[in-house]
């Protein structure tokens, strides 16, 4: 077999391009990218003549790669076989077709793509403020008729969300507080600042990282684990045979899940704050040899307490936007299994993505609550 070959032959205004050899998927395994490189040259590309006689043998993949190196069309001069005219005429009616097929959107297209976006929001919180209707309404018929409240489904769901959720939160808050005090001890001892090591991990913890920290991983534990179970109620149509027998579907599944995990979320921040804390007071004290006696009685007086509860409502305004997405994409479920996964996926993104903008909202209003003067 007779490797493929490229030379270039005549004066620099009448060069003509000599191919010889197997161009074939065989006879290019090695050269593929060194002959690319020789047809991109310059003194290829401006060659008026090219002459193809000498190749033995030609298949789809040879006459791909001259095709495209021509510009996708034929050179002006062009001396070949006739099974390499036929081979590189039946390549060219592929690529053309290829064209062709590739999907072009109009500006008409992309304005309708972007009107059926801007509708879907708009359903979207059109279905929320509806769910947030429902649970007024369900919440004034538990507080008219306590009989009816669903206490033993808010104690399943606030054991779920809140009690188990307690050795995650906990160890994740505490590897934060080392890396946190870790990682601020370098600094303040490069300024002689040990002391003020307190007011960063105080502040930071107990007002900012705290609730965040909480609510990101209850976004994706418990709001997935929400999302999860209402979907799979809904593909297996167990949501509609409580309807059938008379069961309000908002007053035994959705309210539960939302009174638990804004009743849990505060005590889940103050818990993982407290191990922040915790873990911050001993890599303080290994770093910078910072008692824990001193780190704990200096806490109060660098920290006003108005930061505990800006952490506190924060920790319910999480909770309850949480629950809020989970149960509404939860709902929003079609019977199979492609719009479960998909919608307990949108569902975390959603969630964790609304957390930071109620957070950037709390960081606003209360921007000259609770610093230390």
């Amino acid at each position: 077999m007779k490797p493929p070959a490229l030379t270039v032959d005549g004066p620099a205004t009448q060069h003509v391009v000599n191919l010889q050899g197997e161009w074939t998927l065989k006879g290019l395994e090695g050269r593929l990218e060194t002959l690319r490189a020789a047809l991109r040259s310059p003194a290829v590309q401006g060659a008026p003549r090219w002459n193809l006689e000498g190749i033995d043998r030609i298949d789809t993949l040879g006459a791909i790669v001259l095709w495209r190196a021509w510009g996708e069309r034929l050179p002006t001069a062009l001396d070949a076989g006739e099974r390499t005219r036929d081979m590189l005429g039946a390549v060219a009616v592929l690529e053309s077709r290829r064209r062709a097929s590739a999907p072009r959107k109009s500006l008409a297209e992309l304005l309708v793509a972007l009107g059926g976006l801007a509708m879907s929001g708009v359903r979207q919180v059109s279905d929320m403020l509806v769910l947030i209707g429902q649970l007024v309404f369900d919440v004034a018929q538990s507080v008219r008729h306590p009989r009816d409240a669903p206490l033993r489904e808010i104690s399943a769901n606030l054991f779920k969300t809140g009690v188990m959720a307690l050795p995650i939160t906990a160890l994740v808050g505490f590897l934060i507080g080392v890396v946190l005090s870790y990682l601020s001890a370098l600094q303040l001892k490069t300024f002689g600042a040990d002391v003020f090591i307190v007011n960063i991990l105080g502040l930071g913890i107990i007002r900012e990282l705290g609730p965040v920290l909480v609510a990101v991983l209850v976004a994706g534990r418990s709001g997935s684990a929400m999302t999860a179970q209402l979907g799979v109620m809904r593909v297996t149509e167990e949501i509609d045979a409580l309807v059938t027998m008379g069961v309000p579907r908002s007053l035994r599944l959705i309210l539960p899940k939302v009174i638990a995990l804004v009743a849990a979320m505060p005590l889940l921040v103050l818990w993982t704050s407290a191990a922040a804390l915790l873990g911050g007071m001993v890599s303080a004290s290994i770093q910078l040899d910072l008692s824990y006696a001193f780190f704990i009685e200096k806490l109060p007086e660098v920290v006003p307490i108005g930061n505990l509860y800006i952490g506190l409502a924060k920790g319910l305004a999480f909770g309850l936007v949480i629950a809020l997405v989970a149960c509404h994409f939860g709902l929003s479920v079609k019977p199979n299994t492609e719009s479960l996964s998909s919608n307990t996926t949108r569902s975390v993104v959603a969630a964790i993505t609304c957390v930071i903008l109620v957070d950037a909202v709390f960081a606003i209003a209360t921007r000259n609550i609770g610093l230390p003067g």
